[in-house]
């Protein structure tokens, strides 16, 4: 046995294949490194000890007997919005919640595959804001510096992947959610197509705005999550036609034009792009042009696209509170867009949804000319712990909106988006920054293809969180 264990998802698969360890002393490292950080971290608000260390047993029993699966024995974590048999989904929210029964179909497809699920990780009120705390689990902390947030809503999931605890992790994305938390803490996510992996036992998240997603520090690994999770329940509304994302990783992706965009959607409210952010967007674009590619200034037309997104996120919010033991424990501002999402419920919702067509139509222009989009993923570094903890409700909306103005469109059109690291916004390298890549529908290969190549020529793998943080 191998006395380095190895970090990455694919290197963990290849190192038990080949009997080098064993999925108990993954497991074991997994946990302990989670017991050990929980209490400055706080990644976590379910661990699966017990459950997890009888499923590593069966997992070397299996190897032992030479039955090989694409994840079979490797620890890995689910965010809290995600049903796993035998343990409560809060979704970020106090209160006493029973424990599911069944596990969800991205779940069931992970386990199916072989992987040991060590536990659901922390995010906040029914996954609202780019900071994951709140009073039911208090503050998840960011690995490169504690003082500031991983991002969220899948904040403990990047937290737990950038610190090594876990070599991948599935989190969701409603309107950034994957691509925050991977922009402040340095890792790939991707925001698949709609329904490229299960939101069962919900026909749809949100209405339709959110999916799941992985988070892995290599675009390889993202790329082996998102194949293993992908697939369907026959009862969901959205099941798009396959794709092969393995094959892209290592695939050159040709000489693309990719559009440079800074714009924003109109919101109505004040944003800001900070300098050192368009800073490290446009050195990923010249590194892309190094690469072969022809990159051009150019902005998507996005319309009133937010008049389509906020009815079904706040409907979402009241659809969901309704899972909820005891309404009056969420924070106010939780109860305040609730109420508003019942008034936008009937009406507005329909008309939200009906006008999905016409901004993909509009929006989608710009790929009649180009076949990616670059731009910021957040407008911000890293934010502090607690920067919006006293806010009303409308402050902190327009705070989040300040901050996190670029990813929400895509979350609308259903389409995939990435994000990729793209540096730090401090000469200590302790704030992480992100790039998106945005593509049409079900444009996942190219993303991927584009990002493994930016990959090998940036290496961002290798850096790794100072260890007194992590």
């Amino acid at each position: 046995m191998t006395s380095v264990i190895p970090k990455g998802l694919g290197e963990q698969i290849r190192a038990l294949a080949g009997g080098e360890v064993t999925s108990r002393a993954l497991v074991e490292q997994a946990l302990g490194r989670i017991a050990e950080t929980q209490p400055t971290l706080n990644a976590f608000r379910r661990i699966r000890a017990e459950a997890a260390l009888r499923e590593a047993a069966e997992a070397d029993r299996r190897l032992a007997a030479g039955e090989r699966l694409p994840l079979l024995g490797v620890p890995l974590a689910v965010k809290d919005d995600t049903d796993v048999a035998g343990e409560p989904t809060a979704f970020g929210c106090p209160g006493d919640f029973p424990a599911k029964a069944e596990d969800g179909e991205a779940v069931r497809r992970l386990k199916a595959a072989g992987a040991v699920i060590v536990g659901k990780t922390n995010t906040p009120e029914l996954g609202q804001w780019p900071f994951t705390e709140g009073p039911a689990f208090g503050d998840t902390r960011n690995p490169w510096n504690p003082g500031y947030t991983p991002g969220g809503s899948s904040g403990g999931a990047a937290a737990a992947v950038a610190a090594g605890l876990v070599p991948a992790a599935l989190g969701s994305d409603g309107a950034g959610s994957v691509r925050i938390p991977a922009a402040w803490t340095h890792l790939v996510g991707i925001k698949p197509q709609r329904g490229r992996i299960s939101t069962w036992p919900d026909i749809e998240a949100f209405n339709g705005i959110t999916c799941n997603g992985p988070l892995a520090r290599t675009v390889a690994d993202a790329a082996l999550l998102l194949h293993v999770a992908t697939g369907n329940h026959e009862g969901e509304l959205h099941r798009p036609e396959p794709v092969d994302v393995l094959s892209a990783v290592g695939r050159d992706p040709g000489r693309l034009r990719i559009a440079l965009s800074f714009k924003t959607a109109f919101t109505g409210t004040s944003k800001r792009l900070d300098p050192v952010v368009r800073a490290a967007v446009v050195r990923l674009a010249e590194r892309l042009t190094a690469l072969g590619h022809e990159v051009v200034e150019a902005e998507p037309h996005y319309g009133l696209v937010g008049l389509s997104f906020l009815p079904r996120a706040t409907a979402g919010l009241t659809e969901w509170s309704s899972r909820v033991p005891d309404p009056l424990l969420l924070d106010i501002r939780t109860r305040h867009a609730v109420r508003n999402g019942r008034l936008l419920s009937g009406a507005a919702l329909r008309w939200a949804r009906s006008y999905e067509g016409p901004l993909r139509r509009r929006i989608g222009a710009i790929f009649q000319r180009f076949d990616i989009v670059l731009c910021p993923t957040t407008a911000t570094p890293p934010l502090r712990i607690g920067a919006m903890a006293h806010f009303s409700g409308g402050r902190t909306d327009r705070a989040m909106i300040a901050a996190c103005p670029y990813a929400w469109p895509w979350n609308v059109l259903g389409w995939p988006a990435m994000n990729v690291p793209a540096g730090f916004a401090d000469p200590a390298a302790t704030l992480p920054l992100g790039a998106q890549l945005l593509g049409p529908a079900n444009s996942e290969p190219v993303l991927i293809s584009l990002a493994a190549q930016l990959e090998a020529d940036q290496r961002w793998y290798e850096r790794h969180p100072p260890a007194h943080h992590a």
